[in-house]
């Protein structure tokens, strides 16, 4: 499916309403640790949401809950007006919130099978949530890899023998097999070199473009962020104390926390001592 965002949003609400992924005083606790405190924000078919905060600060776990990962000890999550809060009742209500919502980790490698090749990786996918003759699952799977840049070689090939780049490209057409409505990204550039970033980058941009798919991407990359997100919200000890467009909080913080995180990254003229000072708590 292809066109703007807008057309897309028509195209998949519902009366005409756009499915939005809504979110509404998220909370989580472990134990007397209150992981998530009250995180709200929506996501419009399209859109694309930045989360960041140091480790710790609660990202994680938010997109852990979105994707049914974890249980919030309260609030709502809502797709198109559908409450994904409560545990689903049985294998259709899990396959169609799978649907919804997919996830794309830091190590692909994790989440692929080492022993099956590339192309069935993708095919299981479409196998459980699409199903369809042998022949246009064939050509789905051989569209899906092309969309990411990848071709017969790398269908043939085994998790194992794929670069980091190439394995998240892989893990990306996975997610999209499944044909979401937000796709989630934890860290899903992190552990890739600059140069190969750049690119997995660009072709998400390529991809929320074309497919008009929601983003939520996860990361302590202030840079990333920049690149690839219309809005941002800010984390800490598990609340939000800074939402808006990107270019706003990251030219023109309001809150103390955002500008220490913006101050944490190394630039030139860049003094790491006043970092570690203002990270003191006072009268330390």
């Amino acid at each position: 499916m292809s066109g703007t965002p807008e057309e897309l949003a028509e195209v998949r609400g519902v009366g005409g309403t756009p499915e939005e992924l809504v979110v509404e005083g998220l909370c989580k606790r472990y134990g007397d640790h209150l992981a998530v405190d009250d995180v709200s924000f929506t996501l419009a078919p399209g859109a694309s949401l930045g989360i960041v905060g140091e480790s710790g600060s609660g990202k994680t776990t938010t997109v852990r809950m979105l994707v049914g990962l974890e249980r919030p000890d309260g609030g709502t999550v809502r797709v198109g007006g559908r409450d994904r809060s409560a545990p689903a009742r049985g294998r259709a209500e899990r396959l169609a919130r799978a649907r919804e919502i997919q996830m794309v980790f830091q190590d692909p490698y994790l989440s692929l099978d080492p022993r099956v090749p590339v192309g069935r990786c993708v095919e299981e996918v479409l196998r459980l949530h699409h199903p369809m003759e042998a022949r246009a699952r064939e050509a789905r799977v051989a569209e899906l890899l092309d969309q990411v840049g990848l071709g017969e070689r790398e269908a043939a090939a085994l998790p194992g023998k794929l670069s980091g780049g190439q394995r998240q490209r892989v893990a990306i057409a996975r997610a999209l097999a499944a044909e979401p409505r937000v796709l989630v990204l934890d860290e899903a550039v992190a552990a890739l070199d600059v140069s190969i970033q750049a690119q997995v980058l660009e072709l998400l941009n390529t991809i929320r473009r074309e497919v008009g798919i929601g983003f939520l991407f996860v990361t302590h990359d202030l840079a990333v962020v920049r690149h690839i997100t219309d809005e941002l919200m800010v984390l800490k000890a598990g609340r939000v104390v800074e939402q808006g467009p990107t270019s706003r909080l990251l030219d023109a913080p309001a809150h103390p926390y955002t500008r220490l995180l913006l101050d944490s990254v190394p630039r030139r003229g860049w003094n790491p001592s006043s970092v570690s000072t203002s990270r003191r708590p006072s009268g330390a």
